[in-house]
């Protein structure tokens, strides 16, 4: 008698590539890229509402779900990046604006421009915004310095006048960032590298 190998249904072949590729598609989504679609103003110019945009997450380490550690990242975020994060004060909404301040900085908004540790910011991407200040709160007054905790970021959307960011409600903390803004996928005419 010969044994010859049992062969697989095409049912049960056709089950195992959509697992795989199930199983690939929410590694690679937790892991190292995700999908996001703009809905509001805060970014204009930068990004318009309903621009999806593709966010690196290995870049600063991405989250491990459920335990909240994090895989070892290629960078630190920096001065300048556009940034997802948790919204500090709702975890289940995701938001995205640009990064002003690093941990243990001070930084103030004075006559529309930005300083850090005393001096006026001049690097490309932040000089040439106006930034508004808010007399209703703690993080974003006039001639304000706002010291940012050694584990957290200062963030502000590029449409100053119509973004909710740190200037309402603080600081965002190291943990809640998912990962950096990288370019625009869709609509087609706006495809492009995010600066």
């Amino acid at each position: 008698m010969e044994n010859t190998p049992k062969k697989k249904s095409n049912t049960r072949e056709w089950i195992e590539s959509l697992a795989i590729a199930l199983i690939l598609a929410m590694l690679i989504r937790t892991f190292a890229v995700e999908i996001y679609k703009i809905p509001t103003g805060s970014m204009i110019p930068t990004l318009l509402p309903n621009d999806r945009i593709l966010v690196n997450k290995f870049v600063y380490g991405a989250r491990v779900p459920f335990i909240g550690a994090r895989v070892p990242g290629l960078r630190q975020p920096k001065r300048g990046d556009v940034v997802v994060f948790i919204y500090p004060e709702d975890r289940s909404k995701n938001f995205i604006k640009r990064l002003i301040g690093l941990p243990s900085e001070t930084i103030e908004i004075r006559s529309g421009n930005i300083y850090v540790n005393g001096y006026q910011n001049k690097e490309r991407l932040l000089y040439n915004r106006y930034y508004y200040n808010r007399v209703d709160s703690d993080f974003g007054k006039e001639n304000q310095a706002i010291n940012i905790p050694d584990d957290a970021y200062y963030v502000l959307g590029d449409n100053s006048v119509s973004s909710r960011d740190s200037r309402y409600w603080g600081f965002v903390p190291k943990k809640n960032v998912l990962g950096k803004a990288i370019c625009i996928l869709w609509p087609l005419n706006r495809i492009r590298l995010i600066e």
